[in-house]
């Protein structure tokens, strides 16, 4: 009896363990096959995503740096076009981001939490939405390719952790 007992227990433990929800999610890439790959994946541990610098030309978005927390990523892409920075607001998070692309990635509209858009770039070429699988989570990183364009973008959500001091 003592063993049924025992067997039951380690069979529930074992049924729980692999029950675990999962929030992380992946959307992408979205562009052409150019440049070469980037990831701000250590950059999340700095914090959440609070701003955006993109830079764009008439044509296509031609570079980005994304700030974490008080951390800004390394920035990625090329040199000419202008250069657009916007702040997220305090406790605000990115839910969505839309956009256009063809062999580079022309637009990208950030849409966060607090109901505002933030758009980038040309309205041209295909388009994609992205959003995250789970609910309550959030745009955490951004990976892509850029040479001296951003070629490609792909989004990763998930939730922050719950010791997370600057969320």
């Amino acid at each position: 009896m003592l063993a049924v007992a025992l067997l039951v227990l380690l069979c529930a433990s074992a049924s729980a363990n692999s029950i675990q929800s999962r929030t992380s999610s992946y959307s992408g890439e979205y562009g052409g096959k150019g440049g070469k790959r980037f990831s701000h994946s250590g950059n999340q541990l700095d914090g959440p995503i609070t701003a955006f610098r993109i830079r764009v030309n008439r044509y296509y978005i031609v570079g980005l740096q994304v700030r974490y927390g008080t951390v800004w990523s390394d920035y990625v892409g090329g040199t000419q076009g202008d250069l657009e920075e916007i702040f997220l607001h305090p406790g605000e998070s990115v839910i969505q981001v839309s956009g256009k692309y063809k062999s580079y990635v022309k637009q990208m509209i950030f849409v966060t939490d607090k109901g505002r858009y933030l758009p980038f770039g040309k309205a041209s070429g295909t388009s994609f939405n992205a959003v995250p699988l789970h609910p309550n989570t959030v745009l955490r990183f951004i990976s892509g390719r850029s040479g001296s364009a951003i070629d490609s973008i792909s989004l990763h959500w998930d939730t922050y952790p719950s010791h997370c001091n600057t969320c």
